[in-house]
């Protein structure tokens, strides 16, 4: 057991420093051939992307023994229970439940809310720049819930991805035209950071698993396109919530 993780763990950790090493190759050619500088901090620099590598392996690595096949096979047992209402509770407590966890989302509406406080948009006082954050990140996360809850009756009853789609992102378009200015950015931009290191692995977990597990469904064409809706929904629940609140 311990070889084998050392054997993919040793893989994990060479597919990252192939996929790092682009970005290397490109920040070290501008900051020595282009602006002529030296590497500050060098040793920093290259302790942390040590760190960097270290850390995208075993994430990978984990999310290949653990979150992949916790998922698919969370979602085969509520498949074969027979309960959609379990189903579809399932499906929108994980997406609520990932969201809120999310790091990049938690980034994001503590950002917001310093920047929403320092414009004049609330109150610049703790308490409601904890406010602010804390109800941009629950309205995500219902966006988000609701998004996978949609996204499973979608892959049940076979419909054509494309078509939710062009729906979803013409109501953002019009949305867009009506709703506060302040809050068409951090819209857009939620919509961008709820697709990121916890969320998309169960979500792509989940539609695989019951696109596997219904006859006549194919994982290929089925069971992708959670994501889409995980980027979706967020703009157009924020941009409701800047209308209302």
């Amino acid at each position: 057991m311990v070889k084998t993780f050392l054997l993919q763990f040793v893989r994990s950790l060479r597919q990252s420093l192939q996929d790092l090493l682009p970005i290397i190759v490109v920040i070290a050619f501008f900051q020595i051939v282009v602006l002529k500088q030296g590497v500050p901090q060098f040793s920093q620099i290259v302790a942390g992307g040590l760190m960097v590598l270290v850390g995208l392996s075993l994430f990978v690595q984990g999310l290949q023994m653990a979150l992949f096949p916790l998922g698919e096979e969370m979602a085969y047992s509520f498949v074969r229970k027979g309960n959609l209402w379990l189903l579809l509770l399932f499906a929108f407590t994980l997406g609520f439940g990932t969201t809120v966890a999310e790091p990049a989302l938690i980034a994001i509406a503590q950002e917001a809310a310093s920047i929403a406080a320092s414009g004049g948009v609330i109150e610049n006082v703790e308490s409601a720049r904890e406010s602010y954050a804390t109800g941009l990140r629950l309205v995500v996360a219902l966006a988000v819930g609701f998004a996978l809850l949609v996204g499973v009756i979608r892959i049940l009853k076979g419909w054509p991805v494309q078509y939710l789609i062009i729906g979803g992102y013409i109501g953002v378009v019009l949305m867009t035209a009506i709703a506060p200015k302040e809050i068409i950015g951090i819209a857009y931009d939620s919509g961008g950071v709820t697709t990121s290191t916890v969320t998309v692995p169960l979500v792509a977990a989940l539609g695989i698993g019951i696109a596997n597990s219904i006859r006549g469904r194919d994982p290929l064409i089925d069971g992708f396109g959670l994501i889409a809706f995980a980027s979706l929904t967020p703009m157009i629940f924020v941009m409701a919530y800047g209308m209302l609140f």
